[in-house]
């Protein structure tokens, strides 16, 4: 009966939250910002359950940090690249063609493609840190303590990663190239396999609580899809194959995922 609440409350938290966003979107005429909410509102949800559960024990309180460290930094990192840089190419030719091949309106587009959509997914996803909640516990045991090693361990990964992509792109006479230097020498995606790390080191910490914790297996396997087959790796390899004439090779020599050592030409 409680995990029936525990979800059903986030997924009214959820609901409200991505109402309210979609309501700014058509306001600002633009969706892309909700990349930036795709980790804010996961510590929202993390925060929401240990609330509501009362924080039962140290799993809770490793879920809830870790999701929030997590959450925070690549949120607020997301939310800063979209005030750079304005609206995001993606969002705008998907919003662009709803508009001209289905006759959809501005508003319809940004409910039905994106807010309706990563709604769900962001609570399917944010199992481990909800299920994970349920169960009292006394004390982190060696499973628990595998996924919180795994969970820094990927925050670290995406974080450098990130910095070594931004600091790659500030300098001019990087216009036009790839990056092939530091993490990204050895995986084409750094920041999705750190993300991946994340929410599996969580989904560790989630199922040695109990059964029920257990049963969050869906969450990450659901990111792992999304990141490596749906809205992750084919979407940023689509663009960079079309407008760096040098990424096929960079794509022959590095990992498309889990960082390997760079294959010789």
């Amino acid at each position: 009966m409680e995990v029936a609440q525990v979800l059903g409350v986030n997924a009214m938290v959820v609901a409200v939250c991505f109402l309210f966003l979609w309501l700014l979107s058509i306001r600002l005429k633009d969706p892309s910002f909700v990349d930036s909410w795709w980790a804010l509102g996961m510590v929202v949800i993390a925060w929401t359950a240990f609330l509501f559960t009362g924080g039962r024990g140290p799993h809770a309180l490793a879920l809830t940090a870790l999701c929030t460290v997590w959450g925070l930094r690549l949120g607020l990192y997301l939310l800063w690249r979209w005030r750079k840089d304005g609206p995001d190419r993606r969002y705008v030719t998907m919003m662009g063609k709803a508009q001209a091949e289905r006759g959809w309106s501005f508003a319809k587009s940004s409910l039905l493609l994106v807010f309706a959509l990563q709604a769900p997914l962001q609570f399917l996803v944010c199992l481990p840190v909800q299920l994970g909640q349920i169960a009292p516990t006394l004390a982190l045991g060696p499973l628990a303590l595998a996924g919180v090693a795994l969970a820094v361990f990927g925050i670290a990964f995406e974080s450098l990663g990130d910095a070594q992509l931004v600091a790659f792109k500030a300098k001019p006479e990087n216009k036009g190239q790839v990056l092939d230097t530091g993490l990204w020498r050895y995986t084409r995606h750094p920041n999705y396999f750190g993300d991946a790390c994340v929410w599996w080191g969580l989904y560790l910490i989630a199922a040695e609580t109990s059964w029920i914790g257990a049963l969050a297996l869906p969450g990450p396997i659901l990111l792992t899809f999304l990141l490596t087959k749906w809205s992750g790796v084919p979407t940023v390899e689509g663009r960079m194959r079309r407008k760096r004439p040098d990424y096929e090779a960079y794509v022959q020599r590095t990992s498309s995922f889990i960082p390997m050592p760079p294959r010789k030409a």
